[in-house]
């Protein structure tokens, strides 16, 4: 026996109120898709890390790579709003692969936690990904190598706040006339790509070990990030 035309479609509409698809024959967005915004942004901005890392792991004829055990990339929260940012790995860094786990680390870790802040709360990196032989500073040739990447850092990782510690930092993201006894303790807005953080600056744990009269200034710093924090609501 034929079926019409309109037999047909009469059954396929009966058929799609059976299964609940007034979706298909509807202009609006499947509300799935709105819940899923969040989850998919995230994945987007460690999918951009992620991408990142393969870069700097891709670096060809550098020294540092070449005498270090692992890249140090980053560590923390990548959708944290604080992001600190340090000179370069250490022995114990290079072992484990993550910045700030060696004496220095320890100590960082009991500043944020004089703040009510910790490693769940922040984002880590340094101005090098790589461990420089012996621990010594990295040179200009290094840093501005490395700049590129350490800017598209920032720019995933969007902080409003960015707290460098320690010279290096400060020097290569601000200016190498700064000197940090100078400008730590201050805060200025600056655009790195698309982000536009304030920054702060302080003196690096390592140094603080050597100089501890200097913690004092430190704490003065730390409470600034942590009242800064308030007033922008992070």
């Amino acid at each position: 026996m034929k079926i019409s035309l309109n037999q047909k479609l009469i059954n396929l509409i009966e058929h799609y109120n059976l299964i609940n698809a007034n979706f298909l024959l509807s202009n609006k967005p499947l509300k799935r898709t709105i819940q899923s915004t969040t989850h998919i942004s995230a994945g987007t901005k460690f999918e951009k890390l992620d991408k990142l890392k393969k870069k700097i792991k891709l670096i060809k004829n550098c020294d540092l790579k070449k005498n270090a055990t692992n890249i140090v990339f980053g560590d923390g929260n990548i959708n944290s709003k604080i992001m600190i940012i340090g000179e370069g790995p250490g022995a114990q860094e290079d072992v484990e692969g993550k910045p700030f786990v060696g004496r220095a680390g320890k100590l960082l870790d009991k500043m944020l936690a004089s703040i009510q802040l910790n490693r769940t709360k922040v984002y880590i990196s340094n101005v090098v990904n790589y461990r420089p032989p012996a621990n010594r500073k990295p040179t200009e040739v290094e840093i501005e190598r490395y700049l590129p990447y350490l800017k598209s850092h920032i720019e995933i990782i969007n902080p409003k706040i960015l707290m460098l510690l320690g010279s290096t930092a400060l020097n290569t993201l601000i200016g190498n006339q700064v000197v940090i006894s100078r400008a730590r303790g201050q805060w200025i807005q600056k655009e790195i790509g698309l982000a536009k953080p304030w920054i702060i600056a302080s003196f690096h744990p390592a140094f603080l070990m050597r100089q501890p009269e200097q913690k004092k200034l430190a704490w003065i710093d730390l409470k600034m990030v942590r009242d800064k924090s308030k007033i922008l609501k992070i």
